[in-house]
Parts: C-alpha cells; sequence; structure tokens
C-alpha cells in the first residue's frame, strides 16, 4: 500500500463515524484559498468545515506540535450541500459545497473591475444550513496580474522549490508531519531565482499534487521564506469534482483565465513535471517561454526525463539543471530576468 492510499484510508475512516453528518456544527468555517482572475473571470475554491482555526505556528514548538497540527489539517469534518455566495468585484455567484466540504467557482468578473495586484472578495453562508444561520462569511484574496507583467510562472512545490524528498517516502513523511513553514527549507537560491523572475509584478502560480489539507502550511512556508506568493493549487486526495483536478487541468486554467501572458514553468525530474510540461507546450504554441526541471532524481540515469528531452521538437528551451543558479545563468541569457 503506498503513501496516498495510506492516507485516504485514514481520512475515510475518520469521516465514517456516527453521527458525523447530522448534528450542527459546532466550529463552522468556511475556509478560502487563494484565488486568481483576469481577463476570462476569477477563480474561486475553498472549503466549509466543522474545525477549529489552525493554532499558529511557534519559532521554538518541537516536532510533536508541528505534527499534531498537521494530522489536525487531515482530521477535518467537511460539510456537504452548504449553501454559498461567492461575490468578487461586485458580481456574485451560488454555489454548494460537494461531499468533501469544496467549492469551485468560476465569477464572471469584469477585468476593469479587478485591481492589481490583489482584489478582495468574498464567500458567505446564503442560507440556513443544520441549525447554522447567516451571517458567515470569509474573505477571497484573488491575484490580479497587472498590465505591465511581461510573464508568468507556473511552479511545482515539492522538490522543485521545497526540499520534501518525495522519492524517499520515509524522509517525506518525517518532514511534512513534524516540520513548519518556519522549519521546512527552501532548495538553495531559489527564493533569489524566483524574485528575479517575479520581478515584483510578474504572477507566479504554485501548482502541486500535495493535498488541499496543506494549503495553510505552504502559503505560511511562502511567506516566512520570501518567495512571491501567488496561488496555490493543490488537490484533493479523495478525488471529488472540486478538487480532483490533474495537473494538466490546474495549469490549463491558469493559462487560459490569462490568455494575455505567456508563462515560464518549473518543475522537478523526480515525477511527472518534464512529461506534463511536455503536454502543455505542445497544446499551446507560443505561450510557454522556458521550462526548467530541477535534477532530484535518486537515479539521473533512469532515462525518464531523457525520453522527453530527446524527444522534444519544440523552439522553447528544455533545461534539466542540479541547482537554481544553472537555472538562473540560464534564464538570464534568453532575457528572462
Amino acid at each position: 500500500m503506498d503513501v496516498q492510499r495510506i492516507v485516504v484510508a485514514a481520512e475515510r475512516a475518520w469521516e465514517s463515524r456516527p453521527g458525523r453528518r447530522s448534528r450542527t456544527p459546532a466550529h463552522f468555517r468556511i475556509e478560502t484559498y487563494l484565488a486568481h482572475g483576469g481577463p476570462e473571470g476569477t477563480v474561486v475554491r475553498g472549503r466549509v468545515l466543522d474545525n477549529p482555526l489552525e493554532s499558529e505556528v511557534e519559532e521554538d514548538e518541537g516536532a510533536r506540535a508541528a505534527a499534531r497540527r498537521t494530522l489536525g489539517n487531515f482530521l477535518t469534518n467537511e460539510l456537504p450541500g452548504v449553501p454559498l455566495r461567492v461575490t468578487v468585484a461586485g458580481t456574485s455567484v451560488e454555489v454548494s459545497t460537494d461531499r468533501e466540504g469544496y467549492f469551485l467557482v468560476r465569477v464572471p468578473t469584469d477585468r476593469a473591475a479587478l485591481t492589481s495586484p490583489w482584489t478582495e472578495g468574498r464567500v458567505e453562508l446564503a442560507g440556513t444550513y443544520r441549525g447554522v444561520d447567516p451571517p458567515r462569511t470569509a474573505t477571497i484574496q484573488v491575484r490580479v496580474p497587472d498590465a505591465s507583467a511581461r510573464f508568468g510562472v507556473v511552479s511545482d512545490v515539492d522538490d522543485t522549490v521545497l526540499v520534501t524528498g518525495v522519492q524517499r517516502v520515509r524522509q517525506m513523511l518525517v518532514q511534512t508531519f513534524t516540520g513548519s513553514a518556519l522549519t521546512r527549507m527552501p532548495f538553495p537560491g531559489v527564493v533569489e531565482l524566483y524574485q528575479d523572475l517575479a520581478a515584483g509584478v510578474n504572477p507566479v502560480f504554485y501548482v502541486s499534487s500535495s493535498p488541499w489539507n496543506l494549503h495553510s502550511f505552504l502559503v505560511g512556508f511562502l511567506t516566512h521564506r520570501g518567495l512571491p506568493l501567488g496561488p496555490v493549487l493543490l488537490r484533493d486526495l479523495l478525488g471529488t469534482r472540486a478538487g480532483r483536478e490533474q495537473k494538466h487541468d490546474r495549469i490549463r486554467e491558469v493559462l487560459d483565465l490569462h490568455p494575455d501572458l505567456s508563462f515560464v514553468l518549473l518543475g522537478d525530474s523526480g515525477e511527472k513535471d518534464p512529461q506534463v510540461y511536455a503536454d502543455i507546450v505542445r497544446e499551446h504554441p507560443g505561450r510557454v517561454l522556458a521550462v526548467y526541471i530541477r535534477e532530484v532524481r535518486l537515479d539521473p540515469g533512469d532515462g525518464r526525463v531523457e525520453q522527453v528531452s530527446d524527444a522534444w521538437d519544440h523552439e522553447v528551451p528544455f533545461v534539466l539543471a542540479a541547482d537554481s543558479e544553472a537555472m538562473r545563468r540560464h534564464a538570464r541569457s534568453i532575457g528572462l530576468l
């Protein structure tokens, strides 16, 4: 049984507790994820839970406190069928949460009504739900690229920005459950590289196969380490409609929502980023400026990345590099920095 199956089995067991979905929620909470908006509207995601707010990370806390917080993010009491109203820039759309408590909606906003770099929106309970009455609200932070942006950046997170060790399962589990946003480390040089790519105006979108349960941790990590803040697009381990999107789908969403931008793609060699990015380049001719892949394989001679690079017949540069400085040198050479 792989790690994902273990986590899914534990989550399903937690969800099957008797009476969990019949009582009045004691800790009704609308959780919103960083959204993004552009010429084609605004995409908003979130989840409604019956859980207290996550505890604040403390500078000197131990591994046990971090593990309790992370575990608490996975042992969620999600609320299905919650009626919500999502409002951004004066435009509202109504939606209900799915069986895992997620909601996903595209709001048909007018680009002229969105403010760069961030627009604030609102999600509110649109009717009584199991004894919980309005008003219950939460704010949405929407990343809106400025007209002066030269390009956008789409980046993986684990083993691209954040040292994770996905191929070393035991190491990955220990780091995930005992580290915090203050203790986890980026790769050397990655902060400076991303700051220079963003140049204070170019939007960065983080697209990862990590579960939505880690959204607050990843936003905290990006903020603490000084990486450019942007939407963190994750997925649901249990595969509901609003959370099951594959990496291709989330990257396509970014390109479709911002048709006036070209993009730089950054990933790693540990999993499927090279093939995913090759598909995106082929599907969106003229939209990708460069592809950078961080070499993190335990066996760099396994040939998986080379199957993609040897078949690469695009004018778009494909760069496999072991460190951030090599990526920086190439990005500078083609005028990205």
